[in-house]
């Protein structure tokens, strides 16, 4: 499961810009662009759960 967080968490942030910048409220913006980041954080985090397959074929 750890190795499908990094795409969850990329399409998260995506629905959350989009969601964000469609509503039209003052902080709107900022707290979807604020929880995007935090999203792409995370995603970039679990990249190492992916596994590699050059790794494999050598042994």
């Amino acid at each position: 499961m750890k190795r499908y967080l990094t795409a969850i968490f990329i399409a998260i942030s995506v629905v959350v810009i989009i969601i964000g910048i469609s509503i039209d409220l003052y902080w709107s913006g900022i707290a979807a662009w604020g929880t995007a980041l935090i999203c792409l954080l995370f995603a970039a985090y679990y990249t190492k759960y992916i596994p590699n397959e050059k790794k494999k074929r050598k042994s």
